[in-house]
């Protein structure tokens, strides 16, 4: 493991930390089959135990034993407070970053195989949604989150920090466009349930009652809830019942919720 003291916040070495506040710039360094930045040590720690391979890693002194088992090859520099803020623009409080590798995605197939309950996020392009959802998938018992191509990035840092790293523990991948998606989810065996509100809705505890085997729930925008072809793809609406003049839940609530219900 080389340990790397540098003084310097201009040092081309910490590239792939520099400007992390700026999601276009992430962009640049962070595309498709490039890298991501995991936060923390305990997020690092279960991305290198999902198999995934570390590029480099910045810390502050004192979190340096926390990386040490995880680097491997991959050289470690060592920061002072002050030039991570300076490299990063925020203040690092979680003490270690890591530039990792991407995976190679999983297809579709691979990913829905053997699962009975997928968490399907269309368009979501909040990251600290994307990360919510993730945690309540991870924590409630779903199989498999499937994200639509305009949704964020399961992989960005805010997103892998607000899901606790559980992105790296739930199978997940990108689902093809509405319609092409729905013979593909149906060929699989899952039985589509869009959450919305609608007249014909059914209420999300009546559709738990009698649940199907393989249940794929679909959760859209706060704004503008599903698309109509994904509102169109669906076997079931389901709604969650609300009171107090309230007509619907934050999307990560909203998944947690259902999740629940559907466990």
């Amino acid at each position: 493991m080389p340990v790397l003291r540098v003084e310097d916040a201009s040092d081309p070495r910490l590239s792939d930390y520099r400007d992390l506040t700026d999601v276009a710039l992430r962009r640049v360094i962070e595309p498709a089959g490039g890298l991501y930045i995991a936060e923390s040590a305990k997020v690092i720690a279960r991305a290198h135990r999902a198999g995934h391979r570390a590029r480099s890693f910045l810390v502050q002194e004192k979190w340096l034993s926390e990386v040490e088992g995880l680097a491997g090859e991959a050289p470690v520099y060592v920061v002072s407070d002050a030039v991570a803020e300076s490299v990063t623009g925020y203040a690092v409080h979680r003490g270690a970053l890591a530039a990792m590798h991407r995976p190679a995605p999983a297809s579709l197939a691979e990913v829905v195989a053997d699962a009975r309950l997928v968490l399907i996020l269309e368009d979501i392009v909040d990251h600290t949604n994307v990360g919510a959802a993730f945690r309540a998938a991870a924590g409630l018992g779903a199989d498999a989150v499937l994200v639509s191509d305009r949704c964020a990035d399961p992989l960005y840092r805010r997103s892998v920090r607000v899901s606790m790293g559980t992105v790296f523990q739930v199978p997940w991948t990108r689902l093809p466009a509405w319609p092409d998606a729905a013979p593909l989810l149906r060929e699989a065996g899952l039985h589509l349930a869009a959450l919305a509100l609608a007249d014909d809705a059914v209420p999300l505890d009546v559709f738990a009652a009698d649940r199907p085997e393989r249940v794929a729930l679909l959760m859209g925008t706060e704004g503008d809830g599903l698309s109509r072809r994904a509102l169109e793809a669906a076997d079931t609406i389901v709604t969650i019942p609300m009171s107090g003049g309230v007509d619907s839940l934050n999307v990560a609530a909203a998944s947690a919720v259902a999740l629940w219900a559907l466990r």
